[in-house]
């Protein structure tokens, strides 16, 4: 069975700590834009039930509208926030490291 052990399936990942930093910036800030579309929520059923029961399109309350348009938002702020660390992202060298930290082509 030693025919096996062939060593990792991908190279070594070399991160730049400034790129980190950025990506968790955007990533706290995209938080941060759709805590206050779902504290929206939580505040309205709360405080203001009586909206949450308005039928505006289609014979559906707003809670069930709003719930939807979390539902979205969410993937909105994911694909949004894909696109951000993909397009600042450093291009690729050519090269990678090993899993010795050596550089190959």
């Amino acid at each position: 069975m030693a025919a096996l052990d062939h060593g990792p399936a991908h190279p070594v990942e070399v991160e730049d700590p400034r790129v980190v930093a950025r990506h968790a910036r955007q990533g706290i800030f995209l938080f941060a834009a759709y805590l206050l579309l779902y504290a929206g929520f939580v505040l309205t059923s709360a405080f203001m039930p009586g909206w949450m029961a308005v039928q505006p399109w289609g014979g559906v309350n707003l809670a069930i509208w709003y719930g939807f348009g979390l539902i979205v938002a969410a993937g909105v702020v994911a694909l949004i926030y894909s696109w951000l660390c993909r397009s600042h992202a450093a291009p690729f060298s050519g090269t990678h490291r090993n899993a010795a930290g050596e550089e190959q082509s």
